[in-house]
């Protein structure tokens, strides 16, 4: 796998040759946009609001929207005056306790990956992270685009994960949250034996996107000119249109979040129980 980057990954006066490699990849299904009639891919055209003509690229200029309606017109200069100097470094700045952070601020993972001659103090910097249950936070310019980016130890790896900046996230403040006291003790103990029957330890392999394997067997029958076979959805169960918590958490307890119910009982258990929460969701 190629390296997105490369570089060194530096504190205090130490230097580590390192390399960028993505540590996900995107498993989406794309699709074109085609004329019903003949099944011809549909291009896209840069339309101006005013004349309603199609707009040529080398007309095309960048606006900054700062009232409705008005721009402030950037020019290629403007980009490049902006732009920070080039830099091969990851400048780790510094190192807090990894249960400090709130995970809102991660975004994407890579791996860091020793370069050549960075065995050793590559190792050195991990097991130091390692034992200090820290991450190193730092900054790194990709593609002339400075990000602020977090390093912490997986397994035997260093990995590097973008964060978004302080001003990126949104104040939980603006919203309104229900407090503690709407929740009554009974009410609690039974919610907390549910989450305890439900308890196994992570396993991600066992969550699978059911929507793309759906729609993955619809194309590849469509491709042998078969009719798909899909999986018949859960029943869904009878729904009063009021919320009775604790008959609801009973029910759970009783129908399967017992422990030792096998997998496919609580499949079964939880299916019912988004049914019922989608139907309330369409009919409110």
């Amino acid at each position: 796998m190629a390296a997105i980057w490369k570089g060194s990954l530096t504190f205090g006066l130490v230097n580590i040759p390192v390399e960028l490699k993505t540590a996900v990849r995107a498993d989406h299904i794309s699709f074109r946009l085609l004329h019903e009639k003949d099944l011809s891919p549909v291009k896209y055209e840069r339309i101006c609001q005013a004349e309603e003509e199609p707009v040529p690229w080398n007309q095309i200029v960048k606006g900054y929207e700062y009232e409705k309606g008005k721009f402030v017109v950037l020019t290629d200069a403007d980009f490049k005056a902006a732009a920070l100097e080039h830099s091969k470094t990851i400048d780790i700045l510094d190192f807090v306790k990894e249960a400090e952070i709130d995970p809102r601020y991660f975004e994407t993972p890579y791996y860091l990956v020793p370069g050549k001659g960075g065995d050793k103090p590559y190792a050195l910097l991990r097991e130091a992270i390692r034992q200090t249950g820290s991450v190193g936070i730092g900054k790194i310019i990709i593609r002339q685009t400075q990000h602020l980016v977090g390093v912490k130890v997986i397994g035997d790896a260093l990995v590097l994960e973008i964060m978004r900046f302080a001003n990126e996230l949104v104040d939980a403040s603006e919203f309104d949250f229900p407090g503690r006291s709407s929740v009554r003790p009974q009410e609690l103990q039974m919610a907390e034996q549910l989450v305890g029957n439900l308890a196994e330890s992570f396993d991600p392999t066992r969550y699978t996107d059911e929507y793309r394997a759906n729609l993955m067997r619809i194309i590849k029958a469509k491709m042998k000119g078969k009719k798909p076979k899909l999986e018949e959805p859960e029943g869904e169960a009878p729904d009063s249109g009021v919320l009775d918590l604790m008959s609801r958490l009973r029910a759970s307890l009783e129908e399967g979040g017992k422990k030792g119910a096998s997998p496919a009982k609580r499949k079964t258990v939880a299916s019912r129980h988004r049914a019922v929460k989608a139907k309330k969701a369409k009919t409110a």
